[in-house]
């Protein structure tokens, strides 16, 4: 076997294939794009759905890549297991109904064995099949050459998620000797395929061969395809003869920096100390990758996923004696070991390094928070004279704050109390249970069109430079049939040639009108879509017939044309601004481009002030009255990016690309439709700005006539204000007002003065009435006051006159009752508490409260109660 690290076995997978005339397709980014059926990318296969739904038609049905991936159902093994992981990468070889189970078993088998490649040694590798794939069962045998005892048959072998593509599949296994078997040898787990560490799974070769139809029947799939998976992190641990995973060149070197920064624990040291160890190394890869790619910490979705790695991280972190932050320093280490196929992480350092101190700083306030509840919690135990933490309990702190179960272990052992193991168990069972639908619901995939993809005629845009086209018919689609012509209802159009541009990228389609030779109109485009080909596929309205072959005048709506390509460009100012003025890492998560709006999705860790927003809408502007010509070239991807051209967050280029240059200010890579010259926009606005969720913020802006007629409106709401105020001038209207709120504010101190005057002539006759029960001096009393703060007021003033030993205040306002008690020393040392009084009434008026010994307060919502709760304060007294 070679000697290999990490890097040259991920490049020679991909080599490999290249060889065997598959294109290599980049890692996409963690964070799904324009697929909400998933939270995470999480396989190889994940990004490639377009292809096999059929949505589109890859350049080559040969594809291979290597896939950074994250799954998070079972977060509690990584670290106990050998090969349990949350981040981790899938080497992958597919067709899209091309080869089938001839080629991809004799290349897995010639990638693993031959002297060039992998050089394993034959007698090592064992096989699975799926009992009734006797084909591939036949190949292993007969063409590949493998004996029988080397071929294994299992029910399981059938990757099927309920519904859509599925199939056989043939696992390829690795025999890694008796050193590694963790069972006995007669243990009916010990074969490849079982429950033990002996037989090492490489590979998984799936035959989607099938759909799976909603009645439970197996109908054949119209294009055969191949999708393989094999796991990096195995198959470098075997290369590199390491017990496990974690001891390879991909998680060493940052298992040797927790070292360091632990100066007190050493990797191999115990058990325990290295699941701590390796939970650290693993979590710092998601998060570096995963921020990376713009997914940020919060309370939800994947940023939620993120919170808990991190706490898990760091809670593992003080097992190993750090205290303090430290996660944010292993991030260089990960960025060095991955440069070589993801530079992203070095190129984002800064920013990766900064979200993750952040984070650690606040979970270390929050520690202290989760200490304060379990405190409270066991407190509560031991007044009711039990004995057991609760399940539910221990649950929420685990799931909400993520507090770690074995810390609320240690804590109660010390408090002489158990935990509910039984019932933590059963919450957590229901929390995979969850993932697990979850996870079904994302690996669904739909079942291709054979009758689009079957769809091969060439169409050509032309409507970078032309709105009207004469053009031929090719292809007529109406409900799910190819038709020679259309009389009326619902279409779907192919022409040889056409200036409508097709909704991509964020720039919504055109609309317009098709006419005949005679200058009817025959048809209104409502929308245009790409089909699975490339081809632009028009959806249209009906009016007359249409026959396939005939030549039309298609003619795009100039007047929408123009207002989407003026936000289409200022969508690019605005982008370039947005990174000018908050940072490199506000990166597009989105957007939309439309006549009368454009939207603006971007990733920023923090709010954007009104100051930020005022600059970037100025810049933009300064851009358009520069009067910048837009310039757009076609090059080569490559060259693009030498022009130091913009790739979008998550999309994905082909070799030929369009540049979109103004003024070598802002470049980027686009397909879109722009105008000549920055002028061309007229004035930008920005409307609103909002989060949207974790870590993922929305600018929502209007240019052009929207951008006049917002102003407009606004100046006729401000001339409607000049007249209320009665401001003759309009730059007058601010100080006018600020008068006004001056004059009222005097009103209000007035009030305030008034009623205070009010309180105090209240308060003496109030204080008059004083009882005494039980040998204790009362005033209980209802007042009428303005709030709150008045029924401490006059507190104050009972307090500084020692009118009695107990004062009880009741309010009521607008439905809303205040209640309040205060008690003097005599009092408290008759062992009486103002805040066990305010219990005692409150629930009279429908409310609740408490406090010190000496004042308490409490809210209700039922003032018909305030009778009631002052003669249950002088029977309270008189118990």
């Amino acid at each position: 076997m070679k000697e290999l690290t990490s890097s040259q076995v991920r490049q020679m997978y991909l080599d490999f294939f290249k060889s065997k005339g598959h294109s290599i397709e980049p890692s996409a980014s963690l964070v799904p794009v324009n697929d909400p059926t998933l939270l995470w990318i999480n396989s190889g296969v994940a990004t490639l759905k377009k292809y096999f739904d059929g949505s589109v038609v890859p350049e080559n049905p040969r594809i291979t890549n290597a896939q950074k991936s994250i799954r998070t159902n079972d977060i509690e093994n990584v670290g106990k297991t050998a090969r349990h992981h949350t981040m981790f990468e899938m080497l992958g070889n597919f067709s899209i109904g091309d080869y089938f189970k001839n080629e991809a078993i004799h290349w897995a088998w010639e990638f693993l064995t031959s002297p060039e490649w992998m050089a394993f040694d034959p007698e090592k590798l064992y096989v699975t099949v799926y009992p009734k794939d006797t084909e591939a069962k036949r190949i292993w045998h007969e063409e590949v050459g493998l004996t029988m005892d080397h071929i294994v048959e299992i029910e399981d072998n059938f990757w099927d998620i309920g519904a859509g593509p599925c199939g056989p599949d043939s696992e390829i296994f690795y025999d890694r000797g008796e050193a590694f078997n963790d069972v006995a040898e007669d243990d009916p787990e010990n074969y490849p395929g079982g429950e033990n560490e002996r037989y090492l799974e490489i590979w998984n070769l799936v035959f989607s061969e099938f759909n799976h139809q909603a009645d439970g029947s197996y109908e054949p799939l119209p294009h055969k395809n191949i999708d393989t998976g094999m796991g990096l992190e195995r198959m470098v641990s075997i290369v590199q003869n390491a017990p496990t995973n974690f001891e390879t060149d991909l998680f060493m070197p940052i298992i040797h920096e927790v070292e360091r920064l632990s100066g007190k624990v050493t990797y191999g040291q115990s058990a325990q100390t290295n699941i701590s160890f390796k939970v650290i190394a693993d979590h710092i890869r998601a998060l570096s990758f995963a921020i990376g790619d713009g997914a940020l910490p919060s309370n939800e979705g994947r940023g939620y996923v993120l919170r808990r790695l991190l706490r898990r991280a760091v809670m593992h972190g003080k097992k190993l004696g750090i205290d303090e932050a430290f996660l944010y320093k292993l991030v260089p280490v990960v960025g060095k070991i991955m440069d070589s196929y993801y530079p992203e992480v070095l190129a984002q350092l800064s920013f990766i390094e900064k979200v993750v101190r952040t984070e650690e700083e606040r979970f270390h306030e929050t520690i202290n928070e989760g200490l304060a509840i379990l405190t409270d919690l066991i407190t509560k135990v031991k007044a009711a004279n039990e004995s057991t933490l609760n399940g539910k309990d221990i649950f929420k702190l685990y799931d909400t704050y993520g507090f770690p179960v074995e810390l609320t272990e240690e804590v109660a052992e010390d408090e002489g109390l158990t935990v509910d193991h039984a019932g933590f168990e059963k919450e957590m069972q229901a929390q995979r249970e969850r993932a697990r639908a979850a996870r079904n619901t994302e690996l669904s995939m739909g079942v291709q069109s054979a009758l689009l993809t079957d769809i091969k005629v060439e169409s050509t845009f032309v409507g970078y430079t032309e709105t009207e086209h004469e053009s031929s018919l090719l292809v007529i689609v109406q409900d799910e049939a190819i038709l020679d012509t259309v009389e009326e209802g619902t279409a779907q159009l192919i022409f040889s040639e056409t200036p409508f541009y097709a909704e991509m990228g964020g720039q919504v389609a055109d609309q317009g009108i098709i006419l005949n030779q005679a200058e009817e109109v025959v048809a209104k485009v409502i929308d245009v879509k790409k089909a699975p080909n490339g081809q632009f596929m028009h959806k249209v309205d009906v009016l007359l017939p249409l026959k396939e072959g005939s030549i039309y005048k298609l003619m795009v709506d100039q007047s929408k044309r123009n207002r989407i390509i003026k936000n289409h460009t200022a969508t690019h100012l605005l982008h370039k601004a947005l990174k000018e003025v908050l940072g490199n890492h506000a990166n597009q998560a989105g957007s939309l481009v439309a006549p009368g709006h454009l939207r603006f999705d971007f990733t920023h860790f923090g709010q954007v002030t009104a100051e930020e927003l005022s600059q970037m809408e100025r810049i933009v502007n300064e851009k358009i009255w520069e009067a910048i010509p837009v310039v757009t070239v076609e090059t080569d991807i490559d060259t693009a990016k030498n022009m130091g051209a913009m790739a979008l967050f998550g999309e994905k280029y082909g070799h030929d690309v369009r540049v979109v240059n103004v003024g070598d200010w802002s470049i980027e890579l686009c397909g879109g439709i722009h105008v000549r010259n920055t002028e061309d926009i007229g004035i930008f606005k920005i409307v609103a700005e909002s989060g949207i969720g974790a870590g993922v913020r929305r600018i929502e802006a209007v240019t052009s006539k929207e951008a006049y007629e917002l102003l407009y409106n606004e100046e006729q709401q401000l001339k409607e204000v000049a007249a209320i105020v009665k401001s003759p001038q309009l730059k007058e209207v601010v100080s006018k007002t600020e008068q006004l709120q001056q004059q009222l504010k005097e009103a209000q101190k007035e009030n305030e003065k008034l009623a205070g005057k009010l309180a105090n002539q209240q308060a003496g006759d109030v204080f008059k009435a004083v009882e005494e029960i039980n040998g204790v001096r009362v005033i209980a009393a209802e007042v009428q006051v303005k709030d709150m703060n008045q029924l401490r007021q006059l507190a104050d003033q009972w307090k500084q006159k020692d009118l009695s030993d107990v004062l009880v205040l009741a309010n009521s306002q607008d439905g809303k009752v205040s209640l309040l008690t205060a008690m003097n020393k005599v009092a408290n040392e008759k062992g009486l508490k103002a805040g066990d009084l305010i219990k005692a009434i409150a629930p009279k008026v429908g409310g609740g409260g408490g406090g010190r010994p000496d004042m308490a307060q409490a809210g209700g919502k039922n003032p018909a109660g305030i009778p009631d709760a002052l003669a249950e304060a002088k029977a309270w007294l008189a118990n």
